[in-house]
């Protein structure tokens, strides 16, 4: 005799991302270690980046222009361009992870959560401006900065150490105004 087959009925209006695959309790807690993950994350982002900016940029490895002349940090031509290519990564790098910590439709970061993700931003871009220094003392040419310390391969304008934080910040500031709640998508359809 073969056993009817009974239709379950579940509803999945309020279970979230991660339905069906853990209890409730244990959504709880999965959501508390998520921030600290995606802080980690972050700012442990900060090495690599630290070291394609040694690559891209003028009088580091010199990948992005090429140009011989501005190879070596005694040209004062490109310290500008060595500071902006570390701008344009930060707010890269910022973009990227604003995007990704700022939540899902029907869950947005909470406070602190942003708060610690901006200080893990601000945190990571530490790291790579060391990394790109350490990076260019260790396999680059070997420059006398007595007379100017911006000959080695350094940073100018440490204001460039705040666009990683504040991308992150506008990136989950923008998608937060920008998305639509899932309950509000409800009581208008």
């Amino acid at each position: 005799m073969k056993q009817p087959e009974v239709p379950i009925l579940v509803d999945q209006s309020d279970a979230g991302e991660y339905a069906g695959n853990l209890s409730e309790p244990h959504q709880a807690a999965h959501r508390a270690v998520t921030p600290w993950r995606r802080a980690t994350v972050i700012a442990a982002a900060g090495v690599p980046v630290g070291l394609i900016w040694w690559l891209l940029a003028p009088s580091g490895f010199n990948l992005l222009t090429g140009d011989p002349e501005l190879a070596s940090g005694t040209n004062i031509s490109g310290w500008l361009p060595r500071d902006l290519v570390l701008a344009g990564l930060f707010l890269l790098a910022g973009s990227i992870s604003g995007a990704l910590v700022s939540g899902s439709k029907d869950e947005l970061p909470g406070p602190w959560a942003i708060v610690f993700v901006v200080l893990a931003g601000t945190l990571g871009a530490v790291l790579a401006w060391g990394t790109g220094v350490l990076a260019g003392q260790r396999w680059g040419e070997s420059v006398d900065a007595e007379t100017n310390a911006s000959v080695a391969f350094s940073l100018r304008s440490y204001a460039i150490i705040a666009i990683w934080p504040a991308a992150i910040a506008l990136s989950i500031f923008l998608e937060t105004i920008f998305k639509t709640p899932a309950r509000a998508r409800k009581m208008n359809a």
